[in-house]
This record gives C-alpha cells, structure tokens and sequence, in this order.
C-alpha cells in the first residue's frame, strides 16, 4: 500500500474532525444533563472533554481544507 494522496488525507481528516464534532457535541450535552441515559450524564468533565473535542474537531476540519503553497500566477 503506497503514500496517501493529498486528497484522500483531506478527506480522512475531515471524516476525522466531523466524527469529533458529532461526538464531542453528544459529550457536552450529556456533561450539562441535556441528554440523558449514560454514565456521563451530570458529570461536568464529560462537558469539558466535550468542549475538547469539538475544538479539536474543527481545528482538524480547518488544517485539513486549508490551501498549501502560493496563489496560482495570474495570467493576463
């Protein structure tokens, strides 16, 4: 199996990132008793983890889609 193209890494990373979001987001609820049935559910640090992985997830997104090198020349 070869090296990862530059597409296939940015779509890995931003499947990545949008798993954190979701799951960082169902974190965060439960942490603050919004969403309840789990052991997480009150516990404030679950919030917090949450919080993490929500930025991380974006963060991720953010580096992943970013533009590398220069602009292309302008043609005239």
């Amino acid at each position: 199996m070869g090296a990862w193209t530059g597409l296939q890494m940015k779509i890995f990373l931003t499947i990545i990132g949008i798993l954190f979001i979701i799951l960082g987001t169902i974190w965060f609820f439960q942490g603050i008793n919004v969403l309840p049935g789990s052991f997480m559910t009150g516990q404030i640090q679950w919030a917090v983890y949450g919080g993490i992985a929500v930025v991380a997830g974006i963060v991720l997104i953010v580096l992943a889609n970013r533009r590398k090198g220069s602009a292309p020349p302008k043609t005239t």
